[in-house]
């Protein structure tokens, strides 16, 4: 017995050792590819030295002779920070992510592959201005020279990532990055998801006034009315299509397609000199996208010859999106721009290989396309274009729901465009002196559509840039929802003229901000768009502004980092205006009296997503169940996608607007249910939900608990022990509705994650530059190992800021290492 005892305490000491040993030489590998900032290294492609000098922060300060070397020094600290980063988001966009990660990616690849935006950039390198192309070959270079260096030096392979998907990268290119800057695009624009699910709801509902109310427009001056799905397809004959079998999105964090609802967003407001207490013009900035591990934001300060500009980046992109020179500073919010139709395109029945043009059939563009899949066969995919851009699989959000039989649906989108000089109006901006060569910039901006907002240090703009499709007056829905892809009324007519653009230079209030609502009444087709990004953020924020007579930096910081939910406030009185004080007290632990208790509380509360707080939980289930029930015996299925609640639409409803209180009747049922009946069974299920998950006490619960930020690692976050150190996450304020935005996933175990928000913070003051501030919401580095990696991080979920400083020795005082690049082999 001894002498098996002592066996097995060697066996397991030795298994001890070789998992020590094993952890060991896993740090060591993972270690070897944090990058060194205090050294000096010999490069091509710079013609003088390059001082690149990170503060404390790790926040890049790039000095050079000339803007190439400056932007050649930007590309060699995106690739030391964020080179896996960067990889992944051009293998994304190529549709190459299966030669790493195998079948698992092969329905991202293939989408990608039908949109082809890759071979779209590699043409519009050729549309660049000089100054641009200049910029994008010398980041190209600074990109490749951390590639040599790497190989030469063998660093690790770059990125601890690359250890465990070894795979050869190829070098950058200039098309590389314009090919990202259309990535972004898709991962913003919402147009193609609406356009179906008013399709399919339209198709769903047989009273077009409650498609209006569960998909209504932003209140204002009504623009149009519109006829139904089933009209406008029925004129031709077709009444069978498909069943829903699913979203059709590839179920993988990888994925660039936006879920319905988590679409770009972002705020941008701006004080004129008369409006700050410093009598300088203040600028504030959150653009709002999905989180992830790390941010999709870098922060850079190049020092051009010209002056210095700092702010925010994304890596691959030669760009500051976001932030300040000496002279202007500027911030961007989605525009919500209507920037892509979806067509019904007729096939040739007795030539299936043809489609219906409005000058009779006419073959399909077709080309082959081979996807290379790890540990499997490589597949061949065949894409087909129309003349109004390319075909899209049925799957894909559902299109074959709305597709008539004989048919496939195709897409025209300004993202498309093989002459996009997006990245010039972005470049073209870092080097504008004031608003008005601001607004001339982003005149060559296409996709995707952003509003601008400037400020330089007397004056105030704001301007929506991007292509604006021109409809004809006569198009079937307008844009709203897929049409026939023959008939030329339903064709774009080229781009409306960048001056119809809207445009506001210097205001008589001298306030101007943008939270994604509504710019324009503008009748169709000058609309812009049917479906605004906000109707509520805005209400809060005009409050805000209107709260004192001037601003200043901390008053706009406290407006950006503002939590209180104007939806909550307006909603709540609404939904609860007859079950407040109604009955008599119920016995405790009854759950008539967890109704009362929670009424009460919601009674007392004054609408802040205080992530402290238990009202705002008890509230965001409550509001969700009651949306839901509204519309699941009318929907069915459909009501799946309904992830968010709107807000309107619950207004419209318990305002009996147009009689929109019908959908608080059960329609299966035989009686009348009214809509206090239907708020009271929501907030009883609502408690019920939150019992079976945190217990009854009520005043225990705390909304940060589930409204945690979830920036996770979109490769490793899911693994097992790794995700641990890889994700990042942070108990947050805010909500779907607030000024600090944090969105919820709205499905799924954990509905309440915040995925989807401010990851970077910005606020400039022309009054004294350097007190400028920004922040985001992870770290500088992709590295999990480093220090950088999650150090901003608290500091974001605090309300903190760090310096946005031009302020060259103030950099060089507090630096963490300067990285000399010099001239040679």
């Amino acid at each position: 017995m001894r002498f098996v005892f002592r066996w097995l305490l060697r066996i397991a000491g030795t298994m001890v050792i070789i998992a020590v040993l094993g952890a060991g030489l896993a740090y060591f590998l993972a270690a070897r590819s944090l990058p060194t900032y205090d050294k000096t290294l010999r490069v091509s492609g710079i013609s003088a030295p390059v001082d690149i000098v990170r503060d404390n922060a790790d926040v890049p300060h790039i000095f050079g002779a000339s803007d190439p070397d400056v932007f050649f020094g930007l590309g060699y600290a995106h690739a030391q920070d964020r080179l896996w980063q960067m990889i992944m988001l051009r293998r994304t966009v190529e549709g190459r992510l299966s030669e790493i990660f195998g079948t698992r990616t092969l329905p991202i690849d293939k989408l990608m592959r039908r949109y082809d935006l890759y071979k779209a950039a590699q043409a519009s390198v050729s549309a660049q201005d000089p100054r641009t192309l200049a910029a994008l070959k010398a980041y190209s270079a600074g990109v490749n020279a951390r590639l040599d260096e790497i190989n030469k030096d063998s660093l690790g392979r770059g990125a601890p990532e690359m250890f465990l998907f070894n795979v050869p990268v190829a070098p950058w290119t200039p098309a590389d990055s314009i090919a990202i800057g259309k990535l972004m695009a898709l991962e913003m624009d919402g147009s193609l998801a609406s356009e179906v699910e008013r399709a399919r709801v339209s198709l769903a509902l047989p009273d077009q006034k409650m498609v209006d109310d569960i998909l209504p427009q932003t209140p204002g001056a009504p623009l149009t009315a519109l006829p139904d799905y089933a009209q406008l397809m029925q004129a031709q004959g077709f009444t069978q299509y498909a069943s829903a079998q699913g979203d059709g999105l590839p179920a993988d964090p990888l994925s660039p397609f936006p879920a319905p609802g988590l679409e770009g967003a972002s705020n941008a407001f701006a004080a004129a000199p008369q409006r700050s207490a410093t009598g300088g013009t203040l600028l504030a900035n959150d653009p709002h996208l999905g989180f992830t591990a790390p941010s999709i934001w870098y922060l850079a300060r190049l020092q051009l010859q010209q002056g210095g500009v700092i702010g925010a980046t994304i890596p691959g992109l030669p760009l500051v999106l976001s932030g300040r020179s000496q002279f202007l500073g500027w911030g961007l919010t989605s525009s919500g721009l209507d920037d892509l139709d979806v067509y019904m395109e007729e096939l040739n029945p007795d030539h299936p290989q043809e489609y219906r043009t409005p000058d009779g059939w006419k073959p399909f563009v077709t080309r082959k396309t081979i996807i290379s899949i790890k540990d499997a066969a490589p597949v061949t995919l065949t894409l087909r274009w129309t003349d109004n851009g390319p075909v899209l699989p049925g799957s894909f959000y559902n299109l074959d729901t709305v597709t008539p039989p004989g048919h496939v649906a195709a897409i025209n989108w300004t993202a498309l465009s093989d002459h996009d000089t997006t990245l010039s109006a972005g470049v073209e901006l870092m080097y504008a002196k004031n608003v008005q060569q601001g607004i001339e910039a982003g005149k060559l901006q296409i996709a995707p559509s952003q509003n601008l907002m400037l400020a330089d240090a007397t004056s105030i703009a704001f301007k929506t840039i991007g292509a604006v499709p021109a409809r004809n007056p006569a198009h079937d829905s307008q844009g709203r929802m897929p049409t026939l892809g023959w008939k030329p009324e339903n064709r774009w007519n080229g781009y409306f003229p960048y001056a119809d653009n809207p445009e506001i230079v210097n205001p008589e209030s001298g306030i101007l901000g943008n939270t994604n609502n509504k710019v324009t009444d503008a009748p169709f087709p000058h609309n812009i768009t049917f479906d605004w990004g906000d109707t509520q953020r805005i209400h809060r924020w005009q409050k805000l502004m209107e709260s004192r007579k001037v601003h200043t930096r901390d008053s706009f910081i406290e407006a950006q980092l503002d939590t209180v939910s104007f939806t909550a406030r307006s909603l709540l009185p609404l939904i609860g205006r007859n079950l407040w004080y109604n009955g008599d007290p119920a016995p405790k632990g009854t759950p008539e009296r967890m109704r009362q208790d929670a009424l009460k509380m919601l009674a007392d509360w004054n609408g802040d997503m205080n992530e402290h707080m238990p009202e705002p939980l008890i509230y965001a289930v409550w509001i969700s169940t009651l949306q839901d029930r509204l519309i699941r015996d009318e929907l069915g299925p459909i009501a799946d996608e309904f992830t968010h609640v709107d807000p309107v639409f619950i207004e419209r409803v318990f305002r009996n607007i147009d009689g929109a209180s019908k959908w608080c009747d059960v329609v299966q049922t035989e009686t009348v249910e009214t809509c206090d009946q239907i708020a009271q069974q929501s907030l009883d299920a609502a408690l019920l939900w939150i019992k079976e998950r945190y217990g009854d006490n009520l005043e225990s619960l705390r909304w940060g608990d589930v409204h945690q930020a979830a920036q996770d690692h979109p490769v490793l976050g899911e693994v097992p022990i790794l995700k641990y150190l890889v994700n990042i996450r942070q108990r947050t304020s805010g909500g779907d509705n607030t000024l600090n935005r944090g969105a919820t996933k709205g499905t799924g175990p954990d509905p309440f994650l915040d995925v989807h928000g401010a990851g970077y913070r910005g606020v400039y003051d022309f009054a004294d530059p350097d007190s400028s501030v920004f922040i985001i919401s992870t770290g500088q580095s992709g590295h999990p190992l480093s220090r950088h990696y999650d150090d901003l991080g608290e500091l974001w979920r605090r309300g903190e800021y760090i310096p946005m400083s031009l302020d060259t020795a103030l950099a060089r005082a507090a630096s963490v290492g300067e990285t000399k690049l010099v001239p040679g082999n």
